[in-house]
């Protein structure tokens, strides 16, 4: 089994934040509407359909669609309705589906936490740190 990376250290809170010129940072933190679906692709790499649902008060919800590229294991067995913060890009694909073409626009997460988590500032301090990099 190969070793996993260390985890990266979080910038420092007092340090000014570089934020490049152009930048496309997605942070959704709210519920599982329904089990992750996993997807293997042709190149044998599983990748992780999930729908989470946000609620802000006095607006109807909202159901993004995430798609998370070499998930851990446990995520598998997340339920509806467990919490999540998910950080990543917007992106929009087009494929071929029925002798059509379909557009689809989800996020790309870099890393999906339980949002319960101690890490979950942490895991987004380090997505926003990556962006200059």
């Amino acid at each position: 089994m190969p070793a996993r990376p260390a985890p990266a250290t979080p910038p420092d809170p007092a340090a000014p934040l570089k934020v490049p010129a152009a930048a496309n940072l997605v942070v959704v933190v709210g519920a599982l509407s329904r089990p992750p679906v996993p997807r293997t692709l042709p190149s044998g790499d599983v990748v992780l359909e999930l729908d989470v649902t946000t609620r802000l008060q006095g607006r109807p919800a909202d159901t993004v669609p995430v798609t998370w590229a070499g998930p851990p294991t446990a995520a598998f067995g997340w339920e509806p309705g467990t919490e999540v913060l998910a950080v990543g890009r917007v992106r929009r694909r087009f494929f071929r589906a029925g002798g059509a073409t379909v557009a689809r626009t989800d996020v790309a997460a870099e890393v999906v936490v339980l949002a319960r988590r101690k890490g979950a500032a942490a895991a987004l301090g380090v997505a926003i740190a990556s962006l200059g990099s």
